[in-house]
């Protein structure tokens, strides 16, 4: 049985493209769109759908006046809106809504959220998918150091895509455990571009890392003796490691 979703947004392009996109997705079916919040909440009434895309910034009504008035049970309303701020995610969060997306985003992004929702599995906190995870500048501070010391120049993509890694491991450290399917796709939507973009871009980074030399240096960082110039470890192996040596220094 097809889930169902229900549109609510005044952009007709990206309404348009949002409908061909998953209309041509198996176990979706868009049974209705709505230009704005009032039109919104009649046709969340008429249809119970499954989900609801739903912007901020809308005539009449806007999506914080939606997720007031929508009643239980409610659908699983997955925001989107160019207005990402932090103060708007967490009132978004607070209100009832399940997801943020940032506009623009990769749709197969949107794709990958219904399919987790559709299996019943929770998706990432909203603040860890939809920007940077926001810690203290210490731990900025300490994995800048650490690459450094390992090799890893800053002006590689991989730079910014292993710290993010980092950063949202050690907010949930359990999400090591679904690299492919969360850590990814977490990522790609902080920096608008694809989970496999960014596991490419990791493991590169980590080469360089190898190909300068500086094991030493990276046997130094974790206290014992771990890896050897033959031993190159995968990326989650790399960003378990480096979280945890964040963890136990108190990030």
């Amino acid at each position: 049985m097809k889930k169902s979703i229900i549109i609510a947004d005044d952009n007709a392009g990206l309404v348009a493209s949002l409908k061909d996109f998953l209309g041509d997705k198996n176990g979706y079916e868009v049974v209705a769109v709505a230009e704005n919040g009032a039109e919104a909440l009649a046709a969340v009434e008429k249809y119970d759908p499954d989900f609801l895309l739903l912007d901020i910034v809308m005539p009449e009504l806007d999506g914080f006046g939606v997720l007031a008035a929508l009643k239980n049970p409610r659908p699983t309303v997955i925001m989107m809106s160019q207005l990402n701020t932090d103060a708007f995610v967490q009132k978004a969060l607070r209100y009832g809504a399940k997801y943020f997306l940032a506009k623009p985003f990769n749709f197969d992004l949107l794709l990958t959220t219904l399919n987790e929702f559709s299996e019943d599995e929770a998706p990432l906190p909203v603040k860890t998918v939809r920007q940077p995870v926001r810690r203290n500048r210490s731990l900025d501070e300490k994995i800048a150091n650490l690459f450094i010391s390992v090799g890893i120049p800053a002006h590689i993509k991989g730079y910014q895509f292993l710290r993010e890694a980092i950063k949202i491991t050690v907010e949930d450290p359990e999400i090591i455990n679904s690299i492919t399917k969360k850590l990814y796709p977490s990522i790609a939507a902080v920096f608008n571009t694809t989970p496999s973009k960014v596991e490419r871009a990791i493991r590169h980074a980590i080469e360089v890392a190898w190909n300068r030399g500086k094991i030493e240096n990276i046997n130094n960082i974790f206290g014992m003796k771990i890896y050897s110039a033959n031993e190159k470890p995968t990326n989650g192996e790399f960003i378990a490691l480096v979280a945890d040596k964040m963890l136990l220094e108190g990030a």
